[in-house]
């Protein structure tokens, strides 16, 4: 078993209807989450807004889930940033915390080159030695690729590196990826639902999955089929989901999802501005895919 598991949800932060977060809801569905497949939970990162709660608010997120979860599941930081101070520091604060691990984005926005991406994962790294680290590539948002060899680098200077969430999107990238580094030092998770099968194919040993809030344990069988040698079983089962991991990203992740949870009976609140309550449209997209899979409530 993979140090983070198999399926792990990327969960959304719930708000209370005056735009606060809901940290009694929070403890609930994570609790339901880990019930319903999920072996860890990564907290504050793009699905849980990251951009929009401070600081305070992510570490008391951080403080009450791994209070209700205790040890039945992985918890995971979002303490990436795009200022390596930042981003060190608040993952020092997650390792203070007790939680198992940290999410760290590629920095957004300001772009730095390959070079600027060794310094800050390796700042990162030194200041929490004993504290293991996921990357996350996801140039779609960044604006920025991390190159497979810049990863090759990273894992073999710091101890505790010890995962990547890809979500390049791209099959050849995270293939040469898995050929630099071997799957006994870095495992390579999907960051991306609907690639999740080819990505096991070339390596990968999970996801971090969005679809998880609605389908974990259908996403357990999926991956226990492809590593048992059925992959009838695991192709059926992906093809049953494919018409939900689109609905998730018909606008903006987190929008859809959150309706989604709504619609199978967790008021876990609209996001934060600038996002914005899921459309009409939205819901008409949504509404026909879970009753197809029995989810709303």
């Amino acid at each position: 078993m993979p140090l983070f598991g198999r399926v792990i949800t990327a969960m959304v932060t719930p708000f209370a209807p005056n735009g606060e977060v809901d940290y009694a809801l929070a403890e609930r569905l994570a609790l339901h989450l880990v019930a319903k497949g999920s072996d860890g939970l990564v907290l504050a990162g793009t699905t849980g807004e990251s951009p929009t709660l401070t600081w305070e608010e992510e570490y008391e997120l951080f403080r009450v889930v791994k209070r209700a979860v205790g040890n039945q599941a992985k918890i995971l930081a979002g303490t990436g940033a795009n200022s390596t101070r930042e981003a060190v520091a608040a993952t020092v604060k997650a390792a203070d915390l007790g939680l198992d691990g940290s999410l760290q984005v590629v920095p957004y926005y300001n772009k730095p080159p390959q070079a600027g991406l060794l310094a800050h994962f390796r700042s990162i790294a030194q200041a929490v030695p004993d504290f293991p680290l996921m990357l996350y590539n996801i140039p779609g948002r960044t604006g920025v690729n991390l190159w497979p060899e810049t990863v090759a680098q990273l894992v073999a200077s710091e101890g505790n590196i010890l995962a990547i969430k890809e979500a390049s999107g791209n099959l050849e990238q995270v293939a040469h990826l898995r050929q630099l580094v071997p799957s006994a030092r870095l495992d390579i998770y999907s960051g991306d639902d609907g690639l999740t099968l080819p990505l096991l194919a070339v390596g990968a040993v999970g996801v971090v999955s969005v679809a998880s809030h609605l389908v974990g344990e259908r996403l357990q069988k999926m991956v226990q089929a492809f590593r048992q040698g059925q992959p009838e079983i695991a192709g059926g089962l992906y093809n049953e989901m494919v018409p939900l991991y689109k609905a998730l990203f018909a606008t903006t992740n987190p929008i859809p999802v959150k309706r989604a949870l709504e619609l199978a009976g967790w008021p876990v609140g609209v996001p934060r501005l600038p996002l914005v309550a899921a459309s009409p449209e939205v819901d008409q997209i949504l509404r026909p895919v879970m009753q197809d899979l029995h989810l709303l409530a």
